[in-house]
């Protein structure tokens, strides 16, 4: 599929033409699906940030646009349209380029950025529940991250104004209101946002067509091509598998481009849950010379690669020696991750596999390339890329003591050391001060679960046990594999408003065979602001907390845990 792109001009699409009310009763498991959960209310409004709600005189954008999220019908497969959310952008003041539609497609307008500039983004909300942008990897002020708390109602505006701060990176926005951040994105809502720099720009990168947005996302549709979503309590507890893979918002996973050009692949994992062990069909190495908030110091050449939900990359792709007409295929490979209790029932449903069509770790094709004509360009991938300027333990407090936090279930919960969402709650251990850097480690405990070190149920002395949907559950029918002990799931975990640098994983309590299997895959290299957690691995990350006082989120992008709460504050005062 060749994604024609074009720019976005200062009309918008006449809104008074969708039917709202026959948008919501005809979705079905489609717009209906996102009603399908309950509309809970985010948080107290009271919190939310004074000044958002109106441009700052004093402010003067070098870029100023519109974004409004909106119902909207789109062909993804052939037959009915589909009902989608969207988000629409228009330009109000900047250079042309800015905004970049994937056309035909549900995703947001691509807005391109560079470092140093001032950006004015007028957000409205045009969706029948309230909504908040955030932008991803972004290091911004703590009323313009897209906290819960600072949640709009529809037909309210909230308006953003920030300098770009952050290095040249892939970075992308989507909704982030708490218990519905998962059905909103799931819906369509999400959006590129590329950072350009001085360094980047010095190094001849592949630009203009050669720089291709690589959207992936897994998607469910009913016979009527209406988005399904979470039918299962199993679903909502291992996050959402879609039955087919879409890249770039459609569902013709074909890439048109030229034998005898270079090209940058912009990946992003757009999904709410599923993991991708990625390896080109020929056996050629996976080029990564980016990753998330940076590019590398040099690039690195992986057998595959392993990227989690949120996570981006860059990805060389030459394609000098291959001749028109000629085909390359993405494909997810095997790995042994089963995302289950082991043996285990929860309220009369069996936890014991993966049901999907598309189980997660099996074999798939993601995308394909397809070599449609001849070209030719000049871009060569350098040896050294960005400056070395990663932080140093030596420089950090708490080095030889990070900070932990542990994700985990406790009591049928997703939890963080414990605790599960609170709106502005924050712990002790949860804040920090400005100008520091630290160490912290990142635990997924391998989900030890409702099990005491003897082997009996922990949640009460009375021998009574969990609740599901189907009723009580005692010692004895756990004990007879009615719940296992081990909830082996992955995390992957973000940080807001900072890029961290990985100092190291340790993988002691992974499972030896899937570590052997995914273990080539990892980049420690770079700024990242989410890193992926495999069942009992642990990584240490360091990171500097500077500009910004505020309260921040850090959570599960793994996104039904996230809206069943693995999610919390951390506060730099």
């Amino acid at each position: 599929m060749k994604f024609l792109r074009k720019k976005l001009n200062k009309k918008m699409v006449d809104l008074s033409k969708i039917d709202r009310r026959k948008f919501i009763s005809k979705a079905g498991s489609g717009a209906a699906l996102v009603m399908g959960w309950p509309i809970l209310s985010s948080c107290d409004n009271s919190n939310r940030s004074k000044g958002s709600t109106e441009a700052t005189k004093s402010f003067e954008p070098d870029i100023d646009l519109e974004l409004t999220a909106v119902q909207s019908r789109m062909a993804i497969l052939p037959g009915s349209e589909t009902n989608v959310w969207h988000f629409q952008g228009r330009l109000i003041k900047g250079d042309e380029n800015v905004l970049e539609e994937v056309e035909g497609s549900y995703l947001g307008p691509t807005i391109k950025v560079r470092k140093g500039q001032k950006i004015r983004i007028r957000f409205t909300n045009s969706l029948p529940e309230e909504t908040i942008v955030h932008w991803h990897g972004m290091h911004v002020p703590e009323e313009y991250d897209g906290h819960p708390k600072d949640v709009i109602e529809t037909g309210e505006t909230y308006v953003y104004e920030f300098e770009i701060l952050n290095r040249a990176g892939t970075y992308w926005y989507h909704p982030h209101p708490h218990g519905r951040t998962g059905p909103q994105v799931y819906n369509g809502l999400a959006g590129l946002l590329l950072v350009t720099d001085e360094e980047e720009q010095s190094l001849n990168l592949p630009a203009q067509e050669f720089d291709v947005p690589v959207v992936i996302q897994d998607r469910s549709f009913d016979n009527d091509n209406q988005l399904v979503y979470v039918e299962s309590r199993r679903d909502r507890m291992r996050g959402f598998l879609g039955s087919q893979i879409l890249v770039n918002g459609n569902a013709n996973q074909t890439l048109d481009l030229k034998a005898g050009c270079s090209y940058r692949l912009r990946l992003l994992n757009g999904s709410n849950s599923r993991i991708f062990k990625l390896g080109w069909s020929d056996g050629r190495k996976v080029t990564v010379f980016g990753v998330d908030g940076s590019l590398l110091n040099e690039p690195k050449n992986l057998p595959y690669l392993m990227l989690g939900p949120a996570k981006r990359v860059d990805v060389w792709l030459d394609l000098t020696d291959i001749s028109q007409g000629a085909e390359l295929t993405m494909e997810n490979q095997s790995f042994p991750l089963v995302e289950a209790m082991s043996g285990g029932m929860m309220g009369g449903e069996m936890m014991n596999g993966d049901e999907s069509s598309l189980p997660q770790g099996s074999v798939y094709d993601v995308f394909k390339i397809k070599i449609s004509s001849n070209g030719s360009n000049r871009y060569k991938l350098p040896d050294k890329l960005a400056g070395d300027n990663y932080l140093k333990a030596s420089d950090a407090i708490y080095a030889t003591n990070p900070r932990q936090f542990t994700f985990a279930m406790s009591h049928m919960e997703w939890t963080i050391n414990g605790r599960t969402w609170e709106t502005t709650g924050v712990s002790e251990e949860e804040k920090v001060k400005l100008n520091t850097t630290e160490v912290w480690e990142l635990i997924n405990e391998n989900g030890e679960m409702m099990m005491g070190s003897e082997g009996h149920p922990n949640d009460d002395s009375e021998g009574r046990g969990m609740m599901g949907n189907g009723g009580m559950m005692n010692r004895d029918e756990m004990g007879r594999g009615g719940m296992g002990n081990r909830m082996q799931m992955a995390h992957p975990i973000h940080l807001h408003q900072l890029q961290f640098n990985v100092l190291e994983y340790i993988v002691d309590d992974v499972d030896p065979e899937l570590w052997d299997a995914v273990k080539d895959g990892f980049i420690k290299e770079g700024w990242h602001d989410t890193v992926l957690l495999m069942p009992g691995m642990r990584v240490k990350i360091i990171m500097r907390f500077e500009n910004f006082k505020g309260l921040f989120l850090y959570h599960c992008h793994n996104l039904e845990h996230e809206d069943m709460g693995m999610m919390r504050n951390f506060l730099i005062n």
